[in-house]
């Protein structure tokens, strides 16, 4: 056991309670939490700031509005409910058609009725999904058509990529792959795969599902590493204007890569977890230690990701 923890503490390792007491305590402000932990605020302010976000077609915030969703997507065959102030994936739900009796197809295949949507609708709406369990609203919004570079490596929905920024630099990256196992969510407490991404090239390295290492996808059978992410800079310095807008100095950045509209910020986290670090094999600290070292944090975004990049080196710098 101890050996074990000492050989965590050389790799740079960072748990929990050293993540909540090093990061979130002294670099993310309370007041700044509304800015993320409500999605429609953090896309507001994105526009605010020319940070391209998946389109909105529209809001239910009170149960009388579920009767308007027909009206909000009539033109959207496919699109995405979401609840403002969910975590962990809970109470999205992806619908890619729509019935001529006005039934839902998900990403995963289930068929949902209309009054099983708005079953869906008015739970999020009272806060079951939502952090707290305070009463909510829910995002109605564009439907992300995934990039075709990871047609091989996921299953039936929309891999993001997640970029953690400490102090406006990015520091370590992964891109998360849908699952059987996780409904076609690109979540890893549901089962999706982790897979790190070399800071400099944007090429994938092997992947993680829970605490096992995988080389191919559980799905398809198709190897993990060596996809090299299109836009790779453009979502760099994306992440990093993030912290701009933010001011949050340890944050997550998750971020899709569309088809059509190339990346797109889909959502920030001022508490972002710790299995980056295994789908990377190497640790927050050491990186961390790297980026305080230049002693340059009055850099412009741009600079900052050059910054990043040179001192980081790659996976394991």
């Amino acid at each position: 056991m101890i050996g074990s923890w000492i050989r965590l503490r050389r790799a740079g390792i960072v748990g929990i309670n050293e993540r909540n007491a090093s990061l979130i305590m002294p670099y993310n402000r309370r007041t700044q939490y509304p800015l993320v932990d409500d999605k429609l605020r953090t896309k507001e302010l994105a526009l605010e700031h020319a940070i391209p976000v998946p389109p909105l077609y529209g809001v239910i915030g009170t149960p009388h509005d579920i009767r308007n969703l027909d009206s909000i997507v009539k033109e959207h065959k496919d699109f995405v409910v979401k609840p403002a102030h969910g975590s962990q994936g809970d109470g999205i739900m992806v619908i890619v058609d729509r019935t001529r009796k006005g039934f839902y197809r998900t990403a995963g295949g289930r068929i949902v009725s209309p009054d099983g949507m708005s079953h869906h609708l008015s739970n999020a709406l009272n806060g079951q999904y939502s952090l707290g369990g305070q009463p909510d609203q829910v995002l109605v919004e564009y439907r992300v058509d995934f990039d075709p570079i990871f047609e091989g490596i996921t299953f039936q929905g929309v891999p993001d990529i997640r970029i953690v920024v400490y102090r406006g630099f990015p520091i370590m990256a992964m891109v998360r792959l849908p699952t059987k196992d996780s409904d076609g969510k690109a979540n890893l407490h549901q089962g999706a795969v982790g897979a790190g991404v070399d800071l400099v090239t944007g090429r994938t390295l092997t992947g993680v599902v829970g605490n096992r290492a995988v080389d191919e996808h559980p799905d398809t059978g198709e190897p993990i590493a060596g996809v090299v992410l299109p836009y790779w800079r453009d979502m760099l310095l994306t992440a990093s204007r993030c912290y701009d807008i933010t001011k949050l100095g340890y944050l997550g950045v998750d971020l899709v890569l569309d088809a059509g509209r190339g990346p797109l910020m889909l959502e920030l986290n001022a508490r972002p977890g710790l299995n980056i670090q295994l789908a990377n094999q190497d640790g927050i600290r050491r990186r961390i230690s790297a980026i305080d070292a230049l002693d340059r944090f009055d850099l412009p975004a741009d600079q900052r990701v050059d910054a990043a990049v040179a001192a980081l080196g790659g996976p394991r710098g």
